[in-house]
């Protein structure tokens, strides 16, 4: 095929969002600056689409982000305007500090800004003259975190242009004041708000002493929005660090202080969340203070704080967690059943709990019962038959659970739970259920074999097992 014929399917995957074909497109040698029937290149395209799987496919394979177009912009320039940080970070490309000139970083910057200080639906305002208030909806902007959409004059922009600016802040090694960034992230108070965790990540990425210091000392702040940040900053970076970490014990130290002082609920409940990946010896106890907290934000939190890796549950610790599993709010039985499942010593008392979670009213609390029922060791006929009963959930993970605990205890109803489960298609390669589904099949194939009888064939034609 010619290579106008290549460039045709580039401009097809890429409208059509596949990644995939985009990526095999290049591979095949296509122009990765193609453009299409409108002279735009395929990045704008992408960029338009808000595809950032796309966009990073192009940009991964040579499309310039930096290319000067007609109308005087570039694609970078174009996500920017977007106001996707899910956009920009596909679209910004390696060492743009080093790619770009300071001009080109500058103005970038001041787009960025504009947007931010003015905001999305006046900005639009500005520019389409549209009367009218603007229809804004919230979506997701990456895999992750979520955003506003804002419409307005036939226009389309995300609201993420606080994020943007603090991306290319850090992109360009600009480094804003903490009590700026601080500032930004309280704007976004949700926990998935694509604004406030582009604060946290370059916060993050910032190891310096007196950047964690300056953060670190918001703990003390009198307004509960800023201990918020703070706390998520101290979560975020216990549960990326690799192995011991800069600041790791001064950490801990402080947040058992926090938790032992924090007041507003919502903050000690990020508090807990936090101090729970510290292994601290005061961990139990300050978590057993909380186990009757009257905010059940703050009680689902206690689970999590009561484990800590390699030690044993106190009588006191399990007490707690037997009666978390019988809270009023799911949230909170869900936490609890999750760490009772993660036990070693799965006492008759503990496998009545869960066996009662996992007829719970609520869908979660059940697939939570069945991911922890399918681990145990108990191999009593009453588990076997609550996961048999499992097996009627319309969530097909719970399903597939359910299977794979009745496989574990090669249960002879595990070739009836096979075909419940249903067909699971791509993306279960390397999941240690279906490969405990399949050691389960090619178990009775042999026994069959042996015994040169007619082997199962529904068991193993009933779910599709990736290769």
């Amino acid at each position: 095929m010619g290579k106008g014929g290549l460039d045709g399917q580039l401009v097809s995957a890429v409208r059509a969002g596949d990644a995939g074909a985009v990526r095999s497109l290049l591979k095949s040698g296509t122009d990765p600056d193609t453009v299409d029937a409108t002279g735009l290149p395929v990045l704008c395209v992408a960029v338009a689409a808000y595809d950032e799987h796309v966009a990073g496919a192009l940009v991964e394979g040579g499309a310039d982000p930096d290319r000067l177009l007609p109308d005087g912009t570039t694609p970078l320039w174009r996500a920017v305007d977007g106001g996707s940080p899910a956009i920009v970070s596909a679209v910004l490309g390696d060492e743009p500090r080093l790619r770009l000139s300071e001009a080109s970083r500058e103005r970038l910057l001041v787009l960025a800004r504009n947007w931010y200080e003015t905001g999305a639906a006046e900005q639009l305002r500005r520019r389409t003259r549209a009367p009218g208030p603007a229809e804004t909806v919230r979506v997701q902007d990456d895999d992750v975190d979520r955003v506003d959409q804002v419409s307005l004059g036939g226009l389309v922009v995300r609201a993420g242009h606080s994020a943007v600016l603090t991306l290319l802040e850090w992109a360009f090694r600009v480094l804003t004041p903490v009590d700026e960034l601080i500032a930004r992230a309280v704007e976004h108070p949700a926990d998935d708000d694509v604004n406030a965790w582009a604060v946290h990540h370059v916060l993050i990425q910032r190891r310096s002493t007196e950047t964690w210091s300056a953060v670190v000392a918001l703990r003390h702040h009198p307004a509960p929005a800023q201990r918020l940040v703070t706390a998520r900053y101290l979560w975020t970076r216990a549960i990326v660090r690799c192995g011991p970490g800069h600041h790791e014990k001064e950490e801990g130290e402080l947040l058992a202080g926090w938790a032992a002082e924090e007041t507003d609920s919502e903050v000690l409940a990020q508090v807990l969340a936090a101090f729970s990946e510290h292994g601290h010896p005061e961990q139990e106890a300050i978590a057993l203070r909380y186990a009757d907290h009257p905010d059940p934000r703050v009680r689902r939190r206690v689970p999590d704080t009561l484990h800590v890796e390699g030690a044993a549950h106190t009588p006191a610790a399990t007490a707690a967690l037997l009666t978390l599993a019988q809270d009023p709010v799911a949230a909170v039985r869900s936490s609890a059943c999750t760490m009772l499942g993660v036990r070693d010593d799965h006492t008759p008392e503990i496998v009545r709990a869960l066996l009662r979670l996992a007829q719970d009213p609520d869908a979660q609390v059940r697939a939570t019962a069945a991911v922890a029922l399918a681990a145990s060791r108990d191999r009593t006929p009453a588990v076997a038959d609550a996961l048999v009963a499992l097996l009627a959930e319309d969530d097909r993970i719970v399903r597939l659970e359910a299977a794979y605990g009745l496989a574990r205890r090669d249960d002879p109803r595990t070739g009836e739970a096979i075909e419940r489960v249903g067909p699971l298609g791509p993306g279960f390669e390397h999941d240690h259920r279906v490969s405990g589904l399949w050691q389960w099949v090619r178990r009775q194939e042999d026994s069959a074999a042996a015994r040169q009888t007619k082997p199962m064939p529904t068991a193993s034609e009933a779910l599709y097992f990736p290769k």
